[in-house]
């Protein structure tokens, strides 16, 4: 792929000083997810990355069900599902033998309500040039080897300071840039966390004759200094990739002939089976949170404000998320006219679920839980938070309310997720004909009857959850100023 610089020229201005709308600062899965938001929003916004091309290998491989409606919505679905597969089944070795075959997640069906049931498998380098593609096509722009420097705001905005390269002002900034993020250490924000396992990981993408594309091969370890060697076919390429385990205090050797060794001594295979190392890499899993993901015009997002254990697949998942909970918001403020204060709500919304994800992936990292319904991410939602208004009484808890994410289904000829597409709100009314009131940028759908829904009126978020529900119509109109419909 031909990775450049996308339409820059046009924010540059007499001065030297780049201007837009939104600066975001890193061009990985969260930054990317929410310039291509941003732009289908028609708010100009560039994003800046240090390093010289897109991050090259397979780390976040794992989409959930909740991200692939996500990717629905943002357009490159499609794209996604035809560049990856499902998850092999898991095969564990012992002495050059197959001893038992195992499901690395727990079995889900695709409903009415919830049309991807599980994880799809797609390299996260792969993910990221989807993106990239889109963004392109929307006119979008990126500019590679932008090291940030130094950030300065005021009352009006952002500016952004670079090793190479003028500086850039914004009205706001989104720090996108990493667990190492330089936009968070000059917000002077901590980051608080721990340490998941003690013991250094190496993770590489390789080339491996010898071994069959239709399982994740696990080889146990051998003994107390050994550890587990885990190769995984990277479904849509002719990739394997290569997670191993070490005792405390190894330095991992990432060259290949260290990975070569780490092969022959734990499998069957022979280094000269270990043909090509096209990427690795070496971690100690760590689960931490910053304090806060919001600092005046700058917003953390992504890695840059929580950074899990790979296990269970949540960090590439949640992050994708925040960038869509936050780009309608900076739409709306930046093109709708809404409030300011509706981006309080990103950090009132995120960082509880955030938090709730690292427990998670820290658990299934541990061996405490199994990767369930919970890892899908189907069931996450903001009910309590202000922008989830309920105004009906007397619901059961397992029925659908505000804060709660908008189920799909076909019903009366329509397809919900076809209808929510896109960057508008939509109205739904199930089993009730209550005269509807018109607001600008809302699509309306009427259905006869629906038992996922239940009976009354929604008003369904751009990202596709229910931000306020009621009976009637009573209370909608001051809702609808407070997001900046009216």
């Amino acid at each position: 792929m031909n990775e450049t610089v996308v339409n820059t020229d046009a924010i540059i201005g007499t001065d030297g000083i780049g201007t837009t709308d939104v600066l975001v600062v890193g061009a990985g899965p969260t930054g990317l997810a929410l310039a291509v938001d941003l732009a289908r929003r028609g708010v100009d916004a560039l994003v800046v990355e240090r390093a010289e091309g897109l991050f090259p290998g397979s780390r976040g491989k794992g989409i959930q069900p909740r991200t692939m409606e996500v990717f629905d919505d943002l357009g490159v679905l499609d794209a996604i599902r035809a560049a990856g597969g499902t998850y092999p089944v898991g095969m564990t070795w012992q002495n050059g033998k197959r001893v038992g075959e195992h499901q690395m997640f727990d079995p889900a069906e695709a409903s009415g309500d919830s049309p991807y049931a599980e994880p799809w498998m797609v390299p996260q380098w792969r993910t990221q040039e989807i993106l990239f593609e889109r963004l392109a096509e929307l006119g979008g722009k990126v500019a590679f080897g932008r090291e940030v420097t130094g950030l300065t705001q005021d009352e009006d905005g952002v500016t952004v300071e670079f090793a190479s390269g003028g500086p850039v002002r914004a009205r706001y900034a989104v720090a996108a840039d990493g667990g190492r993020s330089a936009v968070r250490r000059a917000l002077g924000i901590g980051m608080a966390g721990e340490t998941v396992d003690p013991k250094p990981m190496l993770v590489a993408d390789v080339r491996i004759t010898g071994l069959d594309r239709d399982n994740w091969h696990v080889f146990p370890p051998r003994g107390d200094d050994d550890g587990f060697l885990a190769i995984c076919p990277l479904a849509g390429t002719e990739d394997f990739q290569v997670v191993a385990q070490f005792p405390e205090g190894t330095d991992v050797d990432l060259s290949l002939d260290g990975i070569r060794k780490v092969v022959d001594a734990r499998s069957h295979l022979s280094p000269d089976d270990v043909t090509e190392v096209r990427w690795a890499s070496d971690f100690r899993p760590r689960a931490a949170m910053a304090d806060r993901f919001r600092a005046g015009r700058v917003f953390l997002a992504g890695d840059a404000a929580h950074v899990h254990s790979p296990a269970g697949g949540q960090g590439l998942n949640t992050s994708v998320q925040d960038a869509y909970n936050l780009g309608w918001k900076l739409g709306a403020v930046l093109r709708d006219g809404a409030a300011e204060s509706l981006l309080d709500s990103y950090e009132e919304e995120r960082l509880p679920v955030a938090a709730g994800m690292l427990g998670l992936s820290t658990r299934v990292h541990r061996g405490e839980v199994r990767r369930g319904a919970a890892t899908r991410q189907l069931g996450l939602g903001y009910r309590g938070r202000s922008l989830a208004v309920e105004t009906r009484a007397g619901l059961p808890d397992d029925a659908l309310q505000a804060g709660d994410r908008a189920p799909d289904g076909v019903r009366d000829g329509v397809r919900l997720f076809d209808a929510f597409r896109g960057p508008h709100w939509t109205l739904v009314t199930v089993a009730t004909d209550t005269t509807l009131l018109p607001l600008p940028a809302v699509d309306t759908v009427r259905i006869a009857s629906y038992e996922a829904y239940g009976a009354g009126v929604f008003l369904v978020r751009p990202d596709g959850y229910v931000g306020w529900a009621g009976a009637t119509l009573q209370g909608l109109a001051e809702y609808a100023t407070l997001v900046g419909l009216s």
